[in-house]
């Protein structure tokens, strides 16, 4: 039995909802996350950045890749990143939970190598602001690679509203800021919008369609369908 286009948009929405909860949930938890770990850096007396920090070309940092963007050296750096981390990371993950943490891990992973390779100080670099360079990228091109015309609106008023933030990535920021970590989650952010890309289904392909076979404007329908509305 096949169900009508409004029944298979209406499921569509829901699914949408659905996955915007879980979304913001996992952010939420994430960031809580983040500020009890800030907790007990700050009463270590941040021992832990010193620890679990990239560290450039030493092999025994290489698995702090993963535990850097938990870390911060200070309130001030914590919040700074909180507030945009929160919300590229919602816009990311709104569209799939599943499919937002592989991102997360290609993007720590990118970030935290750019910095293991490239970084020439001898310091200990930790943060989530590659995260949120990452997020950032990713709900920018999302749109254009999916074809949905929702998160391409999205995309360019993300992209309108905080390109500045783009000079953190490159030669010349400010003391204190690694721009090579926030290159390197920008190169994550824009990989995963293609290798996390949409992929058609033979379920989509034989839904939808069908539904609206012979219809006088099927054309328009599909091209509807592309865009993602």
């Amino acid at each position: 039995m096949s169900r009508s286009p409004a029944r298979i948009g209406a499921a569509g929405a829901e699914e949408v909802l659905a996955e915007a909860r879980k979304a913001f949930l996992v952010m939420f938890g994430f960031l809580a996350v983040l500020w009890l770990i800030q907790l007990a850096n700050w009463g270590g007396d941040y021992t832990l950045s010193h620890d679990y920090g990239v560290g450039s070309g030493d092999p025994a940092t290489l698995p702090a890749i993963l535990t850097a963007p938990l870390l911060h050296w200070s309130w001030a750096h914590i919040e700074s990143n909180s507030g945009p981390l929160f919300v590229f990371g919602f816009l990311a993950a709104y569209r799939g939970v599943a499919r937002f943490l592989g991102l997360t891990l290609l993007i720590a992973v990118t970030s935290g190598l750019a910095v293991w390779i490239f970084e020439r100080d001898n310091v200990a670099t930790v943060g989530a602001s590659g995260l949120v360079f990452g997020y950032f990228a990713h709900v920018v091109v999302r749109g254009l690679v999916d074809r949905h015309l929702i998160d391409t609106l999205i995309g360019i008023v993300m992209a309108a509203s905080f390109a500045y933030t783009l000079a953190g990535a490159v030669p010349g920021a400010p003391a204190g800021i690694s721009w090579l970590a926030h290159l390197g989650g920008l190169v994550g952010g824009l990989a995963g919008a293609w290798l996390l890309r949409d992929r058609p289904t033979r379920a989509k392909t034989a839904d939808i369609p069908a539904a609206r076979a012979g219809h006088p404007r099927a054309d328009l329908h599909k091209e509807l369908d592309d865009l993602g509305l």
